[in-house]
């Protein structure tokens, strides 16, 4: 008998992406899904065009050509605010929280993308970063790198997205944390079918994190697939440095 089972709709596309900085080409005709429901992981060396592709994604840099498709909407003409309040959690590369804010703060900037704000949108954050509620009046550029990042991806949570992008959420982490944000991900990709891109050098951390693999070199998508399908060969032609 055929297998009828078809894969998961893409909740987030890109079609023929490309982007320039000044003179230089930087991302060449990125055609890419993201499964709804997936933890897909966007590798790739250093400089190959991952970061830029979600600051595409997110309205932070402009695109030459080529769609990106969330859902049923087209965000190639929306602002990063309004891609933000259509259900998309960013955590960029280094976090980019408010040093001089506190950690009640920060979060609360987070609640301004959102405009329905469930009353226990706080509470919730809390319930899965105690620390965080410890450390509400400590200011953000006081917090460990991880509690950093804690407070980075829960800023993001506040939104309640549909689809969660981090940019390297281990870079300048510990171990232990680093061990904590692949639970956290996992646990919400299960519990509430939360969708998650991410991008990430560490490859025991994306083996054991992502179910889907996309990867970019020099600025091209060269290789995808299910995470089991990432073979060594793969790892030594496009990852290793």
């Amino acid at each position: 008998m055929a297998d009828t089972q078809t894969a998961p709709a893409a909740l987030l596309e890109t079609r023929q992406l490309n982007q320039f900085y000044g003179g230089s080409h930087t991302l060449w005709d990125i055609s890419l899904s993201v499964p709804k429901g997936s933890r897909t992981c966007l590798m790739g060396r250093n400089g190959m065009g991952k970061t830029t592709l979600l600051r595409c994604v997110m309205g932070l840099v402009p695109t030459a050509s080529g769609e990106i498709q969330f859902g049923d909407q087209n965000l190639v003409k929306r602002s990063a605010d309004a891609r933000a309040s259509l259900g998309i959690g960013y955590v960029p590369q280094g976090r980019e929280i408010f040093s001089q804010l506190t950690v009640e703060e920060n979060l609360r900037t987070g609640l301004f993308a959102k405009r329905e704000r469930p009353a226990d949108a706080l509470e919730r954050v809390y319930t899965t970063f105690p620390v965080l509620k410890q450390m509400l009046k400590r200011r953000g550029g006081d917090l460990s790198g991880g509690q950093q990042q804690q407070l980075a991806i829960g800023r993001a949570l506040l939104l309640q997205p549909e689809l969660l992008i981090l940019d390297e959420p281990c870079e300048g982490i510990q171990p232990n944390i680093v061990h904590e944000i692949g639970d956290l991900i996992l646990k919400l990709n299960e519990d509430t079918g939360l969708t998650v891109l991410l991008v990430e050098q560490k490859l025991p951390f994306a083996r054991r994190v992502a179910s889907e693999f996309r990867i970019l070199d020099k600025g091209r998508l060269v290789a995808e697939g299910a995470i089991d399908a990432l073979t060594d060969d793969m790892v030594r032609h496009h990852l290793t440095v």
